[in-house]
C-alpha cells in the first residue's frame, strides 16, 4: 500500500468523526465540509513519517482549520459590524452562524451539547470555543488541545473551564430567548430598520419615552430607518438590542414593556457599566433579518 492509499484509507475511516468535530466547531454543515476538505488538501502535503495515531492527527488538522475559519469569522463580523444608524454602511446584518440549517441539525447540536449551547456558542472566542468542544464533546485531552492553539495545558483547562460556565450560566436563555418581551424587540427592530413608521407606533405606548423624546410619533420618527448595526441580545438575561464594534459592546439599548407597549427606550454607552453586563447575541432570525 503506498502511502498515498494509507492516507486515503485512514481519513474515509475517521472522517465522520472528523465532519461531526468541523459540525460543531463551526456551526454550520456547509462549513463543516469546507473545512474536511481543507484538512485533507493538508492530509495530502503532510509528512505521515511520524504519525502514530491517525485519528488524532486528523482530527488536529481539522481542529486547526476550524480554528482559522472562527478567527476569520470573528475579524469579518468586527470589521462589518458598522457605525449607528443611519449611515448606509451600517446595514450589514450578520446572521448567526452557529444555527443549524435543518431540524436534524439542530437536534444533533442539543443531544451533544446542549440547547444553551446554540445561543451561546458564537459568543465564546475561538480558543474557548475550541478547547470546550473539542475536551467536552469529544474527550479530546488538554495537552492536545493546548499544542494546536499554543498554550500550557493548565491554561487550556482554564479556557474551557470558562466557555463551560458561560454555558452552564445560561441554562434559561432558550425561555428567554423566546420570551414575549424578545419577539417585541426584534419587531421593533426589524420596523425601525425597514422605516416603518406605523409598524412603530403599533408597538409603541402612546406616552413612550426614548431618551429625551417623547410622544410615539416623535419616538417612531426618529428610530424609522435606524437601528442598522442594532442586534437582538440578551443583557444580564432580559431582552435588548446591543450596537456591537469592533468586539466590544458600544451602546445598549433596553425597553420597558407594560401591557404589550413598549413605553422607555433607554440607552446605556458608559463603557465602565457595558463591561460589566453579562451581554449574549442571540441568532438572527427571519422577521429580524427580512
Amino acid at each position: 500500500m503506498t502511502e498515498q492509499d494509507w492516507l486515503s484509507a485512514r481519513f474515509a475511516e475517521h472522517q465522520d468523526r472528523l465532519r461531526a468535530v468541523a459540525y460543531r466547531m463551526l456551526g454550520s454543515p456547509a462549513e463543516a465540509e469546507d473545512a474536511v476538505q481543507e484538512a485533507w488538501l493538508r492530509v495530502g502535503r503532510a509528512d505521515t513519517g511520524q504519525v502514530e495515531n491517525p485519528a488524532g492527527w486528523l482530527t488536529t488538522i481539522v481542529a486547526r482549520v476550524c480554528l482559522n475559519m472562527l478567527e476569520a469569522r470573528r475579524a469579518r463580523r468586527e470589521d462589518s459590524a458598522g457605525a449607528l444608524p443611519p449611515e448606509p454602511d451600517a446595514s450589514h446584518r450578520s446572521s448567526h452562524p452557529n444555527t443549524p440549517a435543518t431540524p436534524e441539525d439542530e437536534a444533533l447540536m442539543a443531544d451533544s451539547v446542549g440547547v444553551a449551547l446554540t445561543v451561546v456558542l458564537d459568543t465564546l472566542t475561538p480558543a474557548e470555543r475550541l478547547a470546550f468542544v473539542l475536551h467536552d464533546v469529544f474527550a479530546v485531552s488538554f495537552t492536545e488541545i493546548g499544542a494546536i492553539i499554543d498554550r500550557s495545558p493548565a491554561a487550556t483547562r482554564q479556557l474551557a473551564s470558562r466557555a463551560r460556565r458561560r454555558v452552564q450560566g445560561t441554562a434559561d436563555v432558550s425561555d428567554a430567548a423566546r420570551s414575549p418581551k424578545r419577539e417585541m424587540v426584534a419587531a421593533f427592530l426589524t420596523a425601525a430598520r425597514d422605516g416603518d413608521f406605523t409598524g412603530l407606533l403599533e408597538l409603541l405606548d402612546p406616552d413612550a419615552v426614548a431618551l429625551e423624546i417623547r410622544g410615539a410619533h416623535a419616538v417612531a420618527a426618529f428610530f424609522a430607518g435606524r437601528a442598522q448595526a442594532a442586534r437582538i441580545a440578551l443583557v444580564d438575561g432580559v431582552p435588548a438590542a446591543v450596537w456591537w464594534h469592533r468586539g466590544r459592546p458600544q451602546a445598549v439599548f433596553t425597553f420597558t414593556i407594560n401591557g404589550a407597549k413598549i413605553t422607555r427606550i433607554a440607552v446605556d454607552t458608559d463603557p465602565d457599566r457595558l463591561r460589566g453586563l453579562d451581554i449574549v447575541l442571540l441568532p438572527t432570525g427571519d422577521k429580524e433579518r427580512r
